[in-house]
């Protein structure tokens, strides 16, 4: 690791992807990886032992969610940059990570093309993502009307979208709440309030589009 080279900590929880990221980290003269964690507690630990200067985040752990690990940064470590990754669509989870601290948004199929691209923009000090993200972070900040086909899962918040998420992937209301570390009664109330923002009727609806939606990356009311 050289003396001025850029320190980066990357938190993935698939062992190939992860590999397949630090050796192209490490290809760069500039860059070298100090460190790589599957979870988020992992990941706390090794900010505070080896400082780096940006964190790598996958959106969806195993085990924990990655949007708090970019909270937590953003609130513990306000020198150090997080760029996001994320299978998801970045219509959706983009403006939310940025907003939560993140300095970059890029979605995992595109990564090996522009991971790096994005860590020195983000270095340069400026924000990385589509410029169609951006163009929607900048019309929300000057507080425009929103566009009418925008998705209506921008109306719940960051955990009621992570347990839509959950509940797309197949688990139960007890699963959740194990892998929340929250009660079923909870997780019972966070359901109620997804129905009634979306507009569905019941837990079969629910069930039903978030399902959908993990699949297609599609929310419609009509379906």
């Amino acid at each position: 690791m050289g003396k001025d080279s850029l320190k980066i900590l990357i938190v993935e929880d698939h062992p190939i992807f992860r590999m397949g990221m630090k050796e192209m980290i490490e290809h760069e003269p500039d860059m070298s990886v100090c460190g790589d964690a599957e979870d988020v507690d992992t990941a706390l630990e090794l900010i505070e032992a080896q400082k780096p200067d940006l964190v790598i985040v996958d959106l969806s752990l195993k085990k924990s969610n990655g949007m708090d690990l970019v909270k937590e940064i953003h609130a513990r470590q306000k020198t150090i940059a997080s760029l996001v990754l994320s299978m998801h669509d970045e219509a959706l989870h983009a403006e939310r990570c940025i907003m939560a601290g993140a300095k970059g948004y890029i979605m995992k199929q595109e990564a090996s093309e522009s991971v790096v691209l994005a860590i020195r923009r983000i270095m340069a000090g400026h924000i990385h993502v589509s410029p169609r993200i951006m163009s929607h972070i900048l019309n929300t900040f000057q507080k425009q009307p929103s566009l009418a086909h925008e998705s209506p899962l921008k109306r719940i918040t960051d955990r009621e979208l992570e347990i839509f998420q959950l509940l797309g992937q197949g688990l139960s209301s007890k699963q959740i709440a194990n892998q929340l570390n929250i009660s079923i009664k909870t997780i019972g109330t966070y359901r109620e309030r997804i129905k009634e923002k979306l507009g569905l009727k019941n837990a079969t609806e629910l069930v039903r589009h978030a399902v959908i939606w993990v699949e297609t990356g599609v929310f419609k009311k009509s379906v």
